[in-house]
């Protein structure tokens, strides 16, 4: 290993004193070989269990955590339990990209990143740091997977539509680097991801391979000018995508095929060569979650895991079985796959980073705070408050071609809401906004004086009738026809809502099998029509005839409130797109 890729204790990230690198030092000298193989490991916790976490950090040793979501009680409670039982201190890892949500399930939210450079104003990146980093913080955590760095280039990505600040990385450095100061200053140290950067590819690296096709000198250009913006302000770590960047790969290495190509948390190419050497990343490297398909599908597991920390990731994310992983890693270590040196250059930043936080100095029973004061920085009012502040700087009128506003109930009284769905499941199901913004949407607008029907489509009540029945209910749909004074004559504004979560395989829309109903927005020459999407950014593409559409960026009650505030002229919009939302096409601006 090149000497320039070795860690630096005395340097940023850590920038440490004799004594911490003499506890550092110390403790390496000081361990057995499996307590350093397990101190490479990063668990998902499954249980809150004591016996079960106490077996995780003694028989394991495990480096680090990242446990599903809770309670605020019940984070904090499992992670004395972990602090406590444990011969090395730990770097406990949140998911607070939107705030301490992301922390415990209780914690408070400040907005998706999107939804916050819709702002134009990265103080509410800073708050997101700050906010998710006091909360985190309070219960244990010293760590988080966040701020999500990708760039959003290609619109038919549905993993980082909402997760993205921008896709201008100018906007992107500077609203993370505001992030990574709130949260580093309550506690947190960041994880930025995923490196080498997604947002080029339109696949999901959970689902299938990925790429980042730039060449080398657009991706300095980009995603290299935000990696090395952050890592001149201190970045602690980071978080190696499984994503190929071909042209990296083979610069360093001409004589790679394009067979022999690896996801960078396989990739000695991108994480020791580009990432510690040309960029001088002199922090932590983490894989993503080792059961995601491009790491799976380009080695066997017991080559992957071994491999990954040959290639200069310092932590492996998540045990398969633990058993087998330790295994697996404890053998490629035995055969050379791991040097010494290496090993050991990897022991010296995760305990550097321990180091860091001030672990080291603090009893077992002291690393948190009291239980009673941990739980009163939950959800504090003031911070709750910031969410409506966003949604009310962020919600954008996108695209604006009839004089419609505002709606009044003297002007629209007889309203009709449209349920408009993407596919459902994959990732964004569990990660997106459960609630239901339709039904949200007509309470709020009879608050206000209008008369709302949600329209309930063909496929619906097919699903009520006798099981006898549908078949020929099936047969009839498509050829369906409905005279337009149904619409006209019953209603004088509709108003359809997307509601598609971010992680599913595509984020499209999804038409239903009838036609001449209210489902697709026909009719805008008819009814005055409204297209609201309440998640995805980019929903214009597969609605190019409307002529008023909006991006709200999620589904939450505050931010739906401000929606029907600024429809009725009571607020004006104030967001501006922070990335394309007429997805490059001609037209969606007709």
């Amino acid at each position: 290993m090149s000497k320039r890729t070795l860690v630096d204790l005395t340097k940023k990230p850590y920038n440490l004193e004799k004594e911490a690198i003499d506890w550092v030092e110390n403790t390496i000298a000081n361990m057995s070989l499996e307590e350093k193989i397990g101190q490479l490991f990063v668990n998902m916790g499954s249980s809150r269990d004591e016996a079960y976490l106490t077996e995780m950090v003694q028989k394991y040793h495990i480096g680090g955590v990242r446990y599903n979501p809770a309670s605020a009680s019940e984070v904090y409670d499992q992670n004395y339990i972990l602090q406590t039982k444990s011969k090395i201190p730990l770097l406990i890892a949140a998911n607070t990209e939107s705030g301490g949500n992301g922390a415990c399930r209780d914690g408070t939210e400040v907005g998706a990143q999107v939804k916050l450079a819709a702002t134009q104003n990265k103080k509410y990146a800073y708050e997101m740091g700050r906010v998710g980093g006091y909360e985190a913080s309070a219960i244990g955590c010293n760590w988080s997977f966040a701020p999500v760095v990708d760039i959003n280039y290609n619109w038919r990505n549905p993993i980082i539509s909402t997760r993205a600040y921008s896709e201008n990385p100018d906007m992107v450095l500077e609203f993370a680097l505001e992030y990574m100061k709130g949260a580093m200053e309550n506690g947190i140290l960041p994880g930025a991801k995923h490196f080498p950067g997604d947002g080029v590819d339109e696949r999901d690296q959970h689902l299938s391979y990925s790429v980042n096709s730039f060449s080398c000198e657009e991706w300095d250009k980009t995603f290299g000018k935000v990696y090395k913006g952050l890592i001149d302000a201190g970045l602690p770590s980071l978080m190696a995508g499984h994503i190929h960047m071909p042209a990296y790969s083979k610069k360093f290495n001409p004589a790679l095929r394009d067979e022999d190509l690896l996801p960078a948390t396989l990739s000695k190419e991108l994480i020791t060569d580009l990432l510690r050497g040309q960029l001088g990343f002199n922090g932590l490297v983490v894989t993503d979650a080792s059961h995601m398909i491009p790491m799976t599908a380009s080695m066997k597991r017991s080559d992957a895991l071994p491999t990954s920390i040959a290639a200069g990731c310092d932590l492996f994310l998540f045990f398969n079985d633990p058993d087998e992983d330790f295994g697996y890693m404890m053998e490629g270590y035995k055969k050379g796959v791991i040097t010494n040196e290496r090993l050991h250059d990897a022991l010296r930043r995760i305990l550097g980073l321990k180091a860091k936080l001030g672990l080291h100095k603090k009893a077992k029973n002291a690393i948190m705070l009291p239980k009673e004061e941990a739980m009163k920085r939950i959800g504090l009012p003031e911070n709750k408050a910031i969410f409506r502040k966003v949604a009310d700087n962020a919600i954008t009128l996108v695209k604006d071609k009839q004089n419609i506003w505002p709606i009044t109930p003297t002007k629209y009284k007889r309203v009709l809401l449209v349920d408009v769905s993407g596919i459902k499941g994959g990732f964004g199901a569990l990660i997106g906004s459960k609630e239901n913004p339709v039904q949200t949407m007509k309470a709020l607008l009879e608050a206000q004086g209008f008369a709302v029907s949600i329209w309930e489509s063909a496929e619906e009540k097919i699903m009520k009738l006798p099981e006898n029945e549908r078949l020929a209910a099936i047969m009839n749909v498509y050829a369906q026809k409905r005279p337009i004074t149904d619409l006209t004559d019953n209603y004088d504004l509709i108003i359809n809502i997307a509601n598609s979560n971010s992680g599913a395989v595509v984020q499209r829309l999804v038409w239903p099998a009838s036609k001449g109903t209210p489902d697709i927005p026909f009719y805008i020459y008819e009814v005055p029509t409204i297209f609201v999407s309440v998640q995805c950014p980019f929903h214009l593409a597969d609605v190019p005839q409307v002529r008023t559409y909006i991006n709200c960026y999620d589904a939450k009650k505050d931010t739906l409130e401000c929606l029907v505030e600024k429809m009725m002229g009571k607020s004006q919009f104030k967001g501006v797109s922070p990335v394309d939302a007429y997805c490059g096409l001609i037209d969606t601006k007709i």
